[in-house]
């Protein structure tokens, strides 16, 4: 594979010759003229849910913290460092190893909106931390000093550093399948959590912020969903029984992954997370995602916990779970169930 020419003005190409990657696009953002409508009408959901960190008044969060259980604030800190971990992967990522191999203007474009996403969510996060810990360096610092936190980071780095080493079409299209699973399982693990203490009365803040954060991804997955879905059809040769076998094995070691993190961090003492709820809520989230880019579920499990999507969902003038009051999140018009 090679790189996209940031400018070419050589290029005769027009929008019915416009590939995913592959193309031979003249570097003109030229968007009067739309292949991939999906990728546009995303653009502008992404553009429609902008919001800032510091809409969120965490100053609850910083008494409640104190007040959890020992487990409740390990659990709650290696989340925290987990979900820094990724969105710090994911703002280089899709710029420096995914972006530049695209070659269709409308799927730059949502690229380059989700990275800027990616890098608000670390600002959340840090507004997170430093509401809630008297030494934010200790919470930043968990990578580097947890041998579970960190393996588990190896691994999900592992794919797209290979997309590095080796940028060829195959390598691409794991790649993509590896956005897929970190938008669509690592980082939802993550919020369940956060969502649980919330159930719980705890931590409110913190839960609104991760709506905010997961109305994000959302649309992120939705993109590397679509993103999939279209290469399929694009480049059939690619999609071969070899690489469909490297997939479910990507999907497998994700969910050992998550299951055993989980497990971790809750040390089964969590009130309505038990390690099978959190077996169950991993293996469904995989059947999902395999589901919406044309693959075969493994697991055949229920939703364990559905009162999550409850809340997650930013619905119009529907009640705030967190304040009682009503308020209106629904500035996009992208649902949590646009798998």
């Amino acid at each position: 594979m090679k790189r996209k020419q940031i400018y070419n003005p050589d290029s005769t190409e027009n929008v019915n010759d416009r590939k995913i990657f592959g193309g031979n696009p003249t570097g003109i953002f030229e968007l009067n003229n739309i292949k991939y409508q999906w990728a546009y009408n995303l653009w502008e959901v992404m553009l429609n849910n902008t919001w800032f960190p510091k809409e969120v008044d965490m100053t609850k969060d910083a008494n409640d913290y104190k007040n959890l259980t020992d487990v409740e604030k390990s659990a709650y800190d290696k989340a925290l460092a987990q979900l820094i971990f990724m969105d710090s992967l994911q703002t280089n990522n899709l710029i420096d190893n995914v972006n530049p191999f695209i070659t269709a203007p409308e799927i730059n474009l949502i690229l380059v909106r989700q990275s800027f996403e990616e890098a608000l969510h670390s600002q959340s996060y840090a507004v997170m931390v430093d509401s809630i810990s008297q030494n934010s360096d200790e919470i930043y610092d968990l990578w580097r000093q947890d041998m579970m936190l960190k393996s588990k980071n190896d691994a999900i780095a592992r794919v797209y550093q290979n997309l590095s080493d080796d940028p060829s079409d195959e390598n691409f299209v794991l790649a993509c399948f590896a956005n897929q699973i970190l938008e669509g399982i690592y980082f939802y693990s993550g919020f369940a959590y956060i969502y649980t203490l919330a159930r719980s009365g705890k931590m409110l803040s913190s839960a609104q912020m991760i709506r905010f954060i997961q109305r994000d991804e959302v649309t992120h997955l939705v993109l590397f969903q679509n993103l999939i879905n279209s290469l399929r059809k694009e480049r059939k040769e690619l999609f071969t029984p070899q690489l469909e076998i490297k997939v479910y094995e990507m999907f497998k070691e994700a969910v050992e992954l998550e299951v055993s993190w989980g497990k971790y961090i809750t040390k089964g003492q969590v009130l309505g997370l038990t390690d099978d709820i959190v077996e169950l809520y991993i293996q469904y989230l995989c059947d999902n995602r395999l589901s919406a880019v044309g693959m075969k579920p493994i697991y055949g499990v229920k939703h364990p916990i559905k009162w999550v999507d409850d809340f997650s969902k930013f619905n119009d003038q529907k009640t705030n779970f967190f304040e009682g009051t009503v308020a209106n999140y629904s500035k996009g018009s992208l649902s949590f169930d646009d798998f």
